[in-house]
């Protein structure tokens, strides 16, 4: 043995043949053997598919053709071997090709059906268990501000047919302080997203700005600190607004309200909630059509809860990629409502 071979080892590999591939080469082997297993699922479960539902249409011959072609391909899975089961691959498509072609799917077609699995997939989802809203007003700041996308839980108080106002399935109702999306009760065409302040059967009024639940007034407290928020105005100019900030409790809620000292207090007699409807309120209860001012919700419009606030972009010049990017309000991701 030489001074170098003593110093290095032996660098051969097993059975002292060819030092061991680098990482790079390996990679592709894998990569290799990664995309003939995948080729080898697909083409079995075809081979499988078409003689199972055609084998009626297929001389005994060819059946038993494609049956030894599938099993070489079984067997390549097994034996590991990527170039064997490789051929074992072609051999099969070969076959297909030439024997079952009237029976395979083009590839458009493959593509078509798995479009369409993935849309009615999207379709169940969004029908029964969650769906995305834009927030388009100011009514809840401060809870949710315009530009947030939040995603809804559909199936929170119970299930409907898609599309309509009837429940399949109720098992669970509204709170106090639930964050609720329903259609508007004057044009169900239109949703709206408030917060629940009263349930059925409930006496709801407010006095001074106060609300009053039962009777009894419901705990807030001051934020001793400056507030101030800014809409843009229907001519896309800001409209600033100085307010003040409450921490308001709602049943088991803790959640923040906003009020503007300039507007006169709003007042609302009090009122019982009929059966089977919720009373509802904006946090920004100065600037807020809610059913102070147009009644109570039905349970039957109630859409389901708010969940996650999931993307929030402010207002931005058009055609300015860096002020788009700027209005992203990246704290707000992945915030839960509350």
């Amino acid at each position: 043995m030489s001074a170098s071979q003593g110093d290095l080892g032996d660098t051969r590999g097993p059975g002292g043949g060819e030092p061991p591939a680098g990482f790079l080469a390996w990679w592709r082997r894998r990569s290799a053997a990664r995309r003939a297993n995948l080729e080898a699922r697909h083409l079995l479960k075809e081979a499988r598919r078409i003689l199972k539902r055609k084998g009626e249409q297929i001389p005994a011959a060819v059946a038993a053709t494609v049956r030894a072609a599938v099993q070489a391909v079984a067997d390549g899975v097994a034996s590991g071997d990527t170039e064997r089961l490789r051929k074992a691959n072609v051999a099969l498509d070969e076959v297909m090709d030439d024997h079952l072609a009237f029976a395979r799917k083009s590839t458009l077609r493959e593509y078509a059906e798995s479009i369409g699995v993935a849309i009615a997939v999207a379709l169940l989802l969004r029908a029964f268990v969650v769906e995305a809203f834009q927030i388009p007003s100011g009514s809840m700041i401060p809870t949710l501000e315009v530009g947030d996308h939040i995603f809804v839980s559909k199936f929170s108080y119970g299930l409907s047919i898609p599309f309509t106002d009837t429940k399949i399935l109720q098992y669970g109702t509204p709170q106090r302080g639930d964050v609720i999306v329903f259609k508007f009760p004057q044009d169900t065409s239109t949703d709206y997203i408030k917060r629940v302040v009263g349930l059925p059967g409930d006496t709801v009024e407010t006095r001074n700005n106060q609300l009053y639940v039962n009777g009894r007034e419901i705990h807030r407290e001051r934020v001793p600190k400056s507030c101030h928020y800014s809409e843009a105005s229907s001519a896309g100019v800001p409209d600033d607004h100085d307010c003040e900030r409450w921490v308001e409790t709602l049943g088991d809620k803790v959640h923040d309200t906003i009020l503007e000292p300039a507007h006169p207090a709003q007042d609302h007699p009090r009122q019982v909630i009929p059966p089977g409807e919720v009373f509802v309120m904006g946090d920004n209860r100065d600037n807020s059509y809610d059913s102070r001012k147009w009644g109570t919700v039905k349970m039957n419009l109630i859409k389901g809860r708010a969940l996650i606030i999931w993307w929030s972009r402010g207002n931005s010049a058009p055609w300015d990629p860096s002020g788009w990017l700027h209005a992203i309000r990246w704290r707000r991701f992945f915030t839960v409502v509350r």
